[in-house]
């Protein structure tokens, strides 16, 4: 492993310039990615020590530790949240802005795989654990954690199946994941992987998603948008599409007939304007969200559409809050299905496509429970038709499957403790 972490210091090395021309790049689209370049040394001034380290790469980490950010920050603790991505910076401003005014929580870049950066970045913060949060994997920050002192666990955890098999023929990662002080792991399946490859002191505790807060002024604004844009008409979601499924989805919708309604929303906001040429050059009738309806979600005048393009961000919950069905994008591709526990958490009935090794819990619990129902792109038109779930069974399923935030602050607790 030392020999490995020389190299991959040495390839880190050399292709720095090229990392930070592609930051460059990146910036010319989002300022937020040529802000705050010291971070990514790990250059900070000094801060007080004994925080709990978080880190979150993106939005999806991010919104996954929110509620266990919550529970912490309940408990006295003061939080260091890492993102790589400004999606991830900006949902942790959004969700902790008066506790980040307070001193609180601290939101920074994750440093640059390079020992020194984790050197200065563990100077500055001085953390008492670290969390890094579903299947980020990181030679050098792992092994900086364990070389500084600091037990860092794997949070909200899973080892997708398609995974483990890569991991078999090239057995790197697991080496890597053993010099972890731990995980917390979303089931007992994903226990009996990490066990298997030799990852030592790993928890049950379940997946944090089912417990994330939903924001009430979303839910509280779709009834009168729905209204104003569907009238009486079903509505069906097109959430997290990704790019390799835009024909298809597409596709799809073209033949839908005449009293459904369509909400479709992309999964990477560079993709708004081609989903909105796209549906422009098949002669479909839409409106963006953008234009459609005000700042606060309320309709912006009338409108004569049968398909809502969300064209926002951080909007998902009203999205799902207008349909009554929601294909869950990603599944589709061979790259996994994106998250179904926001609709779920919304008693909507989810479809998803055949890869569904991302979310492999908790989506084949989801399916053997009946509230989703997985199909093919061939199918995809007829699963539309399905009449869902008997009344109550999604509230059975979230029932069963929510309290991973406590789970984990419990098992969490004896860490916690000052020394």
């Amino acid at each position: 492993m030392r020999i490995f972490l020389l190299g991959w210091s040495l390839l880190w090395t050399l292709c720095l310039p090229a990392i930070l021309f592609y930051l460059r790049r990146r910036a010319r689209k989002d300022a937020l990615y040529g802000r705050h370049l010291a971070e990514r040394f790990g250059r900070h001034a000094r801060a007080p020590a004994g925080a709990v380290w978080i880190h979150a790469v993106s939005l999806g980490e991010l919104r996954s530790a929110v509620p266990l950010i919550r529970g912490l920050l309940a408990r006295g603790e003061r939080i260091v949240v890492t993102a790589f991505t400004p999606a991830g910076r900006r949902a942790a401003a959004t969700a902790f802005g008066p506790e980040i005014a307070a001193g609180r929580l601290t939101v920074v870049w994750v440093p640059f795989e390079l020992a020194w950066c984790y050197r200065s970045f563990f100077r500055a913060f001085r953390p008492k654990l670290g969390l890094v949060m579903e299947i980020e994997i990181w030679p050098r920050m792992v092994q900086a954690a364990r070389d500084a002192g600091v037990p860092l666990y794997m949070c909200n955890a899973q080892y997708p199946l398609d995974s483990m098999l890569r991991d078999r023929r090239l057995p790197l990662r697991p080496a890597v994941m053993r010099r972890f002080a731990g995980a917390f792991v979303k089931s007992r399946l994903q226990a009996d992987r990490f066990a298997g490859v030799g990852v030592a002191n790993v928890t049950v505790t379940g997946e944090l998603r089912f417990d994330q807060p939903i924001p009430p002024e979303q839910i509280a604004a779709a009834p009168l948008a729905r209204r104003a844009l569907a009238g009486d008409r079903r509505v069906l979601a097109f959430a997290s599409m990704t790019e390799p499924e835009e024909d298809l989805f597409l596709a799809t919708l073209s033949r839908l007939p005449g009293d459904v309604f369509t909400v479709l929303i992309p999964r990477a906001p560079e993709r708004f304007e081609p989903v909105a040429a796209a549906l422009a050059g098949r002669g479909l009738r839409f409106v963006r969200r953008s234009a459609a309806l005000t700042t606060d979600l309320r309709p912006a005048g009338p409108a004569t559409a049968d398909i809502l393009l969300g064209d926002s961000l951080g909007e998902m919950q009203f999205y799902l809050a207008l349909a009554d069905r929601v294909v869950v994008g990603g599944g589709f591709q061979p790259k996994g299905s994106h998250n179904i526990i926001e609709p779920l958490a919304l008693g909507r009935p989810v479809i998803v496509g055949p890869h569904i090794q991302t979310i492999e819990y908790p989506a084949v619990e989801a399916i053997a429970a009946g509230v989703c129902l997985q199909t093919t792109p061939g199918a995809l038109g007829a699963a539309l038709d399905w009449p869902g779930p008997p009344p109550g069974a999604i509230a059975a399923f979230l029932a069963e499957h929510s309290g991973a935030t406590a789970r984990t602050l419990a098992a969490l607790a004896p860490l916690l403790r000052p020394s």
